[in-house]
């Protein structure tokens, strides 16, 4: 148990932004008391004033521990100065992380790397002419990432660089977002709904779906822009039936020019979605890439985590899509499953290896706040994930390798087990482009559907954001706001392609 006193009120954001990487939430407790012996470390932030300086002091104590590091702020708290006190909130993490290592005795394969996008920093070295071993340098003494991903860092932004750098200056990704599923998984933080409560809405949303494809299509005429990469996600865009399906890749195709296309996505994700029926129908679009989601080959996990499939039936719609000429199929998995141990995510790999997808995206469960998860903890001891999960990692990554995948993209999210990484394995030309740009933030991304965010990226690396409403309800009868917002957001004077 850490119990935390941050009397400053200073850099809170900072501070448990740290003390998150070396112990969990229940580990973590606030308290404006003074210490006491008996409830463990106690970590404390005051300031102080000394010959004329101001300092932000950080101590940290229980029974046997006792240190405090003292940082010299003068001119930092009310600074307009933002790269000043940017620089002095990154010393001041890498001094708290210093000490917690040094209390708890915890690696931290990330290190201060907290935020979701590493790789970006990476490619920013990388533009800067550094060498490699000057890259790895930086990533392991001045963020303290491990070797091993650090290395990971460098091979991920060395296989996506080339793929994004040739991208058109006037170039876009497309999202289209299908809010329906199912079922709601136990994990699963998306705007999604299941398709059985909104059965009699889903004609109309997809009307209303297609009508903002269409003024997407004009406001990228009109801006001289041009679709790159178009993805369907959700949701599961397959829980949509034939001719709903059909409707929408045809009506997306009739207003999209797709002469600069590089690559198309459909998300079939649950295999419990896909039908033959269903597979004609995207085998005769311009659909070039497609992705069946296991996440385990696990019945019991399967059905503890709210899906109705078998590992049979992912066996069963992988080799229909292949049969049917689908020769660019991903496949996703997720380590650290409640309930999952190292040995059923060994025969999840074994089978997965079997079936040799052409691309694997290997997760790391995050307990996110909006799932139904987070709703019941109390039922799930997730302990042994926390370890197993960085064990599933290093397996996921030796089994790609196996498969002859390379790592093309890597992210990161809040509350993952382990502080670890979501990974996305491909074969050489077999990269998702529009994965490497929503992460890389080099590229407009112009979303359509319930709960999508349009991402405009201005020069001098200033990004602008579009929300969509998420629900269902509120998208279809509030359509017309949303494509006035995406309208203003690229008509704005500055923005210059």
């Amino acid at each position: 148990m850490l119990i935390y006193n941050n009397e400053t009120k200073y850099f809170d954001y900072e501070l448990e932004d740290v003390i998150k990487l070396f112990f969990t939430q229940n580990e973590i407790k606030k308290s404006d008391e003074p210490w006491d012996e008996c409830s463990g470390a106690f970590l404390f932030c005051f300031m102080s004033y000394e010959d004329g300086n101001d300092f932000f002091n950080i101590s940290l104590k229980d029974k046997e521990f006792s240190e405090i590091v003292s940082l010299p702020c003068t001119g930092i708290i009310d600074s307009s100065d933002k790269l000043k006190v940017k620089e002095f909130k990154r010393i001041l993490k890498r001094k708290l992380f210093l000490l917690l290592t040094q209390y708890t005795g915890k690696v931290i394969p990330w290190g201060i790397l907290t935020g979701i996008r590493p790789v970006k920093l990476v490619n920013e070295l990388i533009d800067q002419k550094m060498t490699v071993s000057d890259i790895l340098s930086v990533l392991q003494k001045d963020y303290f990432v491990t070797e091993n991903k650090a290395s990971l860092l460098y091979e991920v932004a060395l296989n996506q660089r080339e793929l994004f750098t040739e991208s058109k200056g006037n170039s876009i990704s497309l999202y289209i977002g299908i809010p329906f599923c199912p079922t709601r998984c136990l994990y699963c933080s998306f705007s999604s709904s299941t398709i059985a409560q909104y059965k009699k809405m889903v004609d109309v949303y997809v009307d209303m779906l297609l009508k903002e494809i269409r003024h997407t299509a004009q406001l990228m005429r009109e801006k001289g822009l041009v679709a790159e990469n178009i993805y369907i996600g959700g949701g599961t865009p397959t829980s949509l039936n034939e001719q709903q399906l059909s409707r929408l890749l045809s009506g997306i195709e009739e207003c999209i020019d797709m002469k600069y296309l590089r690559e198309y996505t459909l998300e079939a994700g649950r295999p419990d979605t896909i039908t033959s029926e269903k597979l004609k129908v995207i085998k005769n679009s311009r659909v070039s890439r497609i992705s069946i989601n296991p996440q385990t080959m696990n019945e019991k996990t399967l059905l503890r985590i709210g899906r109705l499939h078998k590992p049979e039936d992912v066996v069963k719609a992988f080799y229909a899509a292949r049969d049917m000429g689908f020769d660019n199929i991903n496949m996703d998995l997720i380590c650290g499953l409640p309930g999952e141990d190292v040995q059923m995510f060994d025969e999840t790999l074994r089978q997965i290896k079997e079936l040799n997808p052409d691309s694997l995206t290997v997760h790391t469960m995050a307990v996110k706040r909006a799932s139904q998860l987070t709703k019941e903890l109390e039922n799930y001891s997730l302990e042994t994930q926390y370890v197993d999960s960085a064990v599933m990692v290093d397996m996921a990554r030796v089994c790609a390798k196996e498969m002859g995948l390379n790592p093309y993209y890597l992210y990161r999210q809040k509350n993952i087990l382990g502080n670890l990484e979501n990974v996305g394995y491909s074969r050489p030309s077999m990269e998702c482009l529009y994965n490497i740009q929503i992460m890389e933030e080099r590229q407009t991304i112009l979303a359509c559907g319930a709960g999508a965010v349009t991402k405009v990226i201005f020069p001098m690396n200033r990004i602008e954001r579009s929300f969509n409403v998420k629900s269902v309800e509120e998208y279809i009868g509030r359509i017309d706001e949303m494509l006035e917002r995406k309208a203003n957001i690229l008509i704005e004077e500055n923005n210059k392609y």
